[in-house]
């Protein structure tokens, strides 16, 4: 089958049934997209189908027919600077599906509100308690955005 992921068209040889998440990781080699908990409740396997977030290891890759984005194929941004601003991440482990999730939240809104950000991020988990900095993240690079 063939699978076209951050603009690359690729024949992989997988079960249709495979998790999308593993044909990344093990097929392909994009190890940026985490297996955190395999039952698409944790948001580490976070990538885009098409411009909206998914979880990749509940995505069979048979069912896969629009493009895929990994974080390794999101464009340096707003996003990317305000987590480094912000100093979102501290052990990092789930911060590529967060971005992932901030990035599409973004493409629909410059402005999103609290409630938008907590409905767009939820399903995140994050151990270590970055939540009120990833909140202000997703704020900071909203203004980018506006601002241009």
């Amino acid at each position: 089958m063939q699978i076209t992921v951050n603009g690359t068209r690729h024949r992989v040889d997988a079960d249709p049934a495979m998790p999308l998440l593993w044909v990344l990781r093990d097929v392909l080699g994009l190890t940026g997209t985490k297996y955190g908990c395999g039952t698409g409740l944790c948001g580490a396997c976070t990538v885009h189908v098409a411009g909206r977030a998914v979880a990749a290891c509940q995505l069979p890759v048979g069912k896969v027919s629009a493009e895929v984005t990994t974080i390794e194929g999101l464009a340096a941004g707003p996003v990317q600077d305000a987590w480094i601003a912000h100093q979102v991440a501290q052990c990092g482990y789930c911060q590529p599906g967060h971005v992932m999730a901030a990035a599409a939240l973004l493409a629909r809104t410059d402005s999103p509100t609290d409630a938008e950000i907590d409905a767009a991020m939820a399903g995140h988990i994050c151990r270590c308690g970055t939540g009120p900095r990833i909140r202000a993240a997703i704020h900071h690079a909203a203004r980018q955005l506006r601002e241009g």
